[in-house]
């Protein structure tokens, strides 16, 4: 129990106890699995949302997120939660997804990351022109003196008493990586779990055509991959506790631990989700 109830490391240390109990949990969900169905459509479905889990997990890092200091231009991000946001990038792109599901999961996933990644440049766009032209102040990161992809120097337009304010380039660019890797992620754990219950719904209902089950099973796949989605988005927001300004942001290399608790997190979410039709 010391392993559980330990505090959070801080910056890029890692609880390692904490994690191999994670990476235990997740391998036991997997073995009882694989015991329960065999390496059929339900095993290859939780590996899928556990997959997406992580690149849920994953892609909230990118997110440049600055919270209540940011609405005052005292810190660079977008002015809102982690979570929120995240969850609102990768849910745009779970919709994109849903709705090319019949071309395929390679397709559907490819589509899921494009409709998140065109929100978060949408977002990331339009909160720019309200720090620029709404609020008069310039993009400055306080984490590091250039910009890494641009080479631009940003303490000289930095205010003073400040964190840095609006989206440097950088943090742009990892805001639409992150709703890449959001969408793709809730796209894949929305189709992994709509195979098993087109599969597995027909049995439990007793109908007599497939097709009569679709909207059930399109239903049902929806709302357990925005709950998995939800709960990555929070263990990751946990993880980055409070700001974070993107991939260049030093909390950015507390992604391992993001990994481990949403795998595991995701794992136990879904073999609840599939042993809802697959016993």
């Amino acid at each position: 129990m010391s392993a559980i109830g330990a505090k959070p490391a801080a910056g890029a240390a890692v609880d390692m106890p904490s994690m191999i109990i994670g990476i235990i949990i997740m391998l036991v969900v997997i073995a009882a699995t694989y015991f329960m169905f065999g390496s059929g459509l339900a095993f290859m479905a939780l590996i899928g949302v556990i997959v997406g889990g992580i690149l849920i997990g994953f892609g909230v890092h990118f997110v440049p997120v600055g919270g209540a200091p940011a609405a005052m231009g005292q810190a660079p991000g977008i002015a809102t939660g982690v979570a929120m946001l995240g969850a609102g990038a990768g849910l745009a792109g779970l919709f994109g997804g849903a709705w090319a599901a019949e071309l395929g999961v390679v397709v559907a996933t490819i589509t899921g990351a494009i409709g998140g990644g065109l929100l978060m440049a949408i977002t990331c766009m339009f909160v720019n022109f309200i720090y620029v032209f709404g609020m008069g102040i310039p993009a400055a990161s306080g984490k590091v003196a250039k910009d890494p992809i641009t080479g631009d120097t940003q303490t000289e337009f930095k205010s003073q008493g400040t964190e840095g304010h609006g989206l440097p380039f950088v943090s742009y660019v990892g805001g639409v990586v992150g709703g890449l890797f959001g969408g793709a992620g809730g796209t894949l754990v929305y189709m992994s779990l709509l195979d098993v219950y087109k599969d597995g719904l027909p049995t439990v209902l007793g109908a007599t055509l497939p097709a009569q089950v679709v909207p059930i099973a399109v239903t049902l796949a929806g709302m357990f991959a925005i709950g998995i989605f939800l709960v990555n988005a929070v263990l990751a927001a946990y993880n980055i506790t409070g700001t974070i300004e993107g991939p260049h942001d030093p909390k950015f290399k507390r992604f391992p631990r993001a990994i481990v608790g949403s795998a595991t997190a995701s794992a136990i979410c879904g073999i609840v989700a599939i042993m809802i039709v697959a016993l």
